[in-house]
């Protein structure tokens, strides 16, 4: 297996746990319980889980109001991108 191919595999699951994680922090604002902070969030997403946070934001209506929880997402998923092309190139 490619080096690449495992960066994807990577990927896909700090993003369905950054997912799950989004999903999480929903049913605890909806229930005015402790929330997960922000910045765990931002952190998931830019170390691999961009996708699953973009995904959820608009899935589960999360964190829209935020701008800079779409930014982040967008510019982590462009940059995630970046770096499986230059591993898949360049390996």
């Amino acid at each position: 297996m490619e080096l690449y191919q495992f960066y994807i595999i990577y990927l896909i699951i700090i993003s369905t746990i950054t997912f799950l994680t989004y999903f999480i922090d929903k049913l605890k604002a909806i229930s005015n319980a402790w929330r997960v902070p922000e910045k765990t969030l931002i952190l998931l997403s830019v170390i691999g889980g961009a996708f699953g946070g973009l995904i959820a934001t608009y899935a589960l209506r999360h964190k829209t109001k935020r701008w800079h929880f779409t930014v982040i997402n967008v510019t982590a998923i462009l940059l995630h991108c970046f770096v499986t092309v230059v591993i898949a190139t360049n390996f």
